[in-house]
């Protein structure tokens, strides 16, 4: 009997794992079709550059991200504020730490807002939505506070120059993500701490019944998004050499969208940073084809919302059918 249900339970997966491993790729190929049609200049090595760069941004949050969904996390919404904390330090602080000391600094302020969630979700489990909507709004207030809600404009430097450099003809902020998600991928998939995030994801209560730190699991996945939210906010304050409250403004719900097109579960306990790049690839390529197109820019959340939604109800869709039969 038992081995009866154990087969019936992996073929009712079948189907969902076959769409999981297909749909990024597929849609991949789709999107570059449909834009070679619509413009000759979509397949240009020049616009994919920059459609990557351009997003490179959100990518990193993305990968963060990535842990908070597998970890059951939900999603971190307090993305923008240390985006902007991270871009806002780096700049102010420069005539007193020098580029490179500040830039440490306000990575350093970012994390510790990471460090703040993790303990208020992982430790004292509240809500996430909840936690991170409130210590998102308090450090956006925070900074207003400081710069009284204007503009932090940054000084020449070596540093920012390095930023807005290229290697290859690709753009360092492409490398930076490509080297990000080359270092969290087998983290994920290959360590015990990846393994601790899909449990964890996975049955909260029979991780901790294995002795799994599921406390401290859960809080580092929002300690990590943290980081790269500030990491983020560094690189964009450096290339742009000014920065204001506003400018991660959006970014949690991009990040969140690549996470769930990429087929991670906001459920929990599956996922996979490679299929969140996928996510991150396919997510750029319908902006960029919107533009090309000539549609209006605002039909980029309408699309993205829609396949957002088509995405989880898939996935809740497979979860249900599994766990009914």
């Amino acid at each position: 009997m038992t081995s009866s249900t154990t087969v019936d339970s992996g073929r009712s997966a079948a189907p969902g794992a076959l769409f999981s491993r297909i749909s990024i790729p597929v849609a991949i190929i789709v999107l570059l079709i449909i834009g070679a049609i619509i413009s000759p200049s979509f397949l240009t090595v020049s616009n994919l550059i920059n459609v990557l760069n351009a997003n490179a941004a959100v990518g990193l949050i993305a990968l963060g991200m990535t842990f908070v969904a597998v970890a059951g996390g939900l999603a971190d919404l307090s993305v923008p504020a240390n985006v902007a904390m991270g871009a806002l330090v780096t700049l102010g602080a420069q005539p007193v730490a020098g580029p490179f000391g500040a830039a440490m600094l306000g990575l350093a302020v970012a994390t510790v807002g990471g460090i703040v969630n993790g303990v208020l979700i992982g430790y004292l489990r509240i809500n996430p939505i909840i936690a991170t909507l409130g210590t998102g709004s308090v450090l956006l207030g925070l900074s207003q506070q400081l710069i009284g809600g204007g503009i932090v404009y940054g000084q020449a430097n070596p540093l920012s120059d390095f930023v807005k450099s290229s290697f290859l003809g690709i753009p360092l902020f492409v490398w930076i993500f490509v080297i990000v998600a080359a270092i969290l991928t087998p983290l994920l998939s290959r360590t015990a701490f990846g393994r601790w995030n899909l449990a964890v994801g996975g049955n909260y209560q029979a991780a901790e019944a294995s002795a799994v730190p599921v406390r401290f699991t859960k809080a580092m996945a929002f300690v990590l998004t943290g980081a790269l939210a500030g990491l983020c906010g560094v690189l964009l304050g450096l290339s742009n050499g000014q920065a204001r409250p506003i400018i991660g403004t959006g970014y949690e719900f991009v990040a969140i969208t690549a996470v769930v097109i990429g087929g991670t579960s906001l459920f929990g306990g599956s996922g996979s940073v490679l299929r969140t790049i996928g996510g991150v690839i396919i997510t750029a390529l319908i902006g960029n084809l919107i533009i090309l197109g000539g549609l209006p820019t605002q039909s980029t959340g309408l699309v993205t919302g829609a396949i957002v939604l088509i995405a989880v109800g898939v996935d809740v869709y497979f979860r249900r059918k599994a766990g009914r039969e």
